[in-house]
């Protein structure tokens, strides 16, 4: 195996410590503090092995730059602040081959200069404050890396697991091309992860998120590798951040329509924070989109509302109108939730209102799902929040029937809603009906969300079982395998 060790061009000098991290850490002893970051990494789905060692270094300056996963959860503990807010040094300082001049040689195939005792080469997290079995910290490992590209440019096939095949880290991708030991990910990477996202989206339309989400924490695993490696190039590193963060949207979706909110909050912020530091506009108004929308599914309205409202903020410069109606119907949902009426509907009509301005080559490709079954589908949300069952019911049946077949989840989940708005209304009969048209989906179909609908909707049709087909709907719910 090739050497891990990365050089740099600073010069030999005695580390600086960093008091801005040790100002951070407070009163609390190294052990305390480190006990908090491993917290923090869990929050937000990473794992680090944190000790108060790794503190003190990181104190001391012998780490003057950490590795993307830590980063990524002292961003988490520390809101609002960058790298150099803690007090580390840029990456491209210590990172050997981003700093080395253009005119400098490569070391041979296969080795790297290993640098003298207390040179800065070091000041990039060392390896021996890594888990070897840690899947999240790879900083540099360049090998594992280049294992990981492979693993996204490997064939698959139309299943669900071979769909995702491409892309897990458990394909034949078992050891880097030996004449390109330390190759850094390019334009053909880049373009194999946006194509992930599409394939993974597409799997969800169609089978709903239940059976993809543990599958695609693989992929989302790979990304963060890929972006650790680094690229040659500024326009591929753009295209890798915004595929991750694209990726990290879909993952984070997948757990949120099936049921797992904690998840798909912590997937979604780190999507927002690859938005920012990128300064991609069009992937912070998504991140903030489906932050809106899990905000309403998990009982902060308030929170959906300015979510929404953010979003709107970044994505009025994008130029699609299609957009900005779908953020306003984020908003619709959040004052629903607040049961005001009145900002429900304000929000409604600026929805239609955009969407009749038709579609735009500035439509994000994402959006592809948006069409007047959504429209009408996340109308009839709203009414049921609202507690008018008539007006849902009303809208649900349009998206129902309206929704591409292709989008069978959607089918699914429009005709669930629809059941319960029935069943909630007084119409039992109906509601059986359109039960029973989702039982018959339900072999193409998993997604937690449609199951939690028929779930309630059986519970208000109880007392009904002597009308027509209701007798039908109760037996044959009951008999579905339980979703755990």
């Amino acid at each position: 195996m090739a050497s891990s060790t990365v050089t740099s061009s600073q010069p030999d000098r005695p580390p600086r410590p960093n008091l801005a991290f040790r100002q951070l850490r407070g009163r609390r002893s190294p052990a305390e503090f480190a006990a908090l970051v491993r917290r923090a990494a869990r929050e937000i789905g990473e794992r680090v092995s944190c000790d108060a060692r790794y503190v003190g270094r990181v104190e001391a300056g012998e780490i003057r730059c950490p590795n993307y996963a830590y980063e990524r959860v002292f961003l988490h503990m520390f809101p609002g602040r960058t790298l150099a807010d803690l007090g580390f040094a840029p990456r491209s300082s210590v990172r050997g081959r981003a700093a080395r001049p253009a005119g400098d040689a490569s070391p041979a195939s296969g080795t790297q200069p290993v640098p003298a005792a207390g040179e800065a080469g070091a000041a990039v997290e060392p390896r021996d404050t890594q888990d070897p079995q840690d899947p999240y910290d790879t900083h540099q490992n360049h090998e594992e890396s280049d294992v990981l590209r492979r693993a996204f440019m490997t064939g698959g096939g139309a299943t669900v697991a071979a769909a995702l095949g491409p892309f897990a880290l458990t394909t034949d991708a078992a050891a880097p091309p030996a004449d390109h030991p330390h190759r850094r990910p390019g334009s053909s990477e880049a373009s194999a992860l946006e194509e992930a996202v599409r394939r993974i989206r597409l799997l969800d339309d169609r089978h709903g998120a239940d059976g993809l989400y543990r599958r695609a924490a693989a992929p989302l695993r790979a990304a963060y590798a890929l972006l650790d490696a680094g690229a040659t190039r500024q326009k591929t590193a753009d295209r890798l951040h915004a595929g991750t963060g694209e990726l990290a949207i879909s993952v984070g979706w997948l757990a949120h329509d099936s049921g797992r909110f904690d998840d798909a909050r912590s997937h979604y912020a780190e999507a927002l924070a690859t938005a920012r530091m990128i300064a991609d506009p069009a992937l912070e108004a998504h991140a903030f989109c489906n932050t809106a929308f899990l905000a309403r599914d998990a009982g902060r309205p308030r929170e959906a509302v300015r979510a929404a409202q953010a979003a709107q903020r970044v994505g009025r410069g994008l130029g699609s109108a299609r957009l900005m109606s779908l953020l306003a119907l984020r908003e619709a949902g959040g004052w629903a939730g607040l049961a005001d009426r009145t900002g429900c509907e304000q929000a409604l009509a600026r929805a239609q209102a955009l969407y009749e301005r038709g579609r735009s080559d500035a439509d994000p490709e994402w959006m592809s799902f948006y069409g007047r079954a959504e429209l009408e589908g996340l109308e009839a949300q709203c009414w049921s929040m609202l507690g008018d069952w008539p007006r849902a019911a009303r809208h649900a049946r349009r998206a129902a029937r309206l929704q591409d077949p292709h989008f069978t989840r959607n089918i699914a989940l429009y005709t669930a809603e629809l059941a319960d708005d029935l069943a909630r209304g007084g119409r039992p009969d109906e509601a059986a009906q359109a039960g029973i048209r989702v039982l018959d989906l339900l072999d193409q179909v998993q997604s937690s969300r449609v199951h939690a609908i028929l779930a309630g909707t059986a519970r208000v049709l109880l007392p009904h079982r002597r009308a027509s087909g209701v007798s039908e709907f109760l037996e044959r719910h009951a008999s579905l395998p339980r979703i755990m």
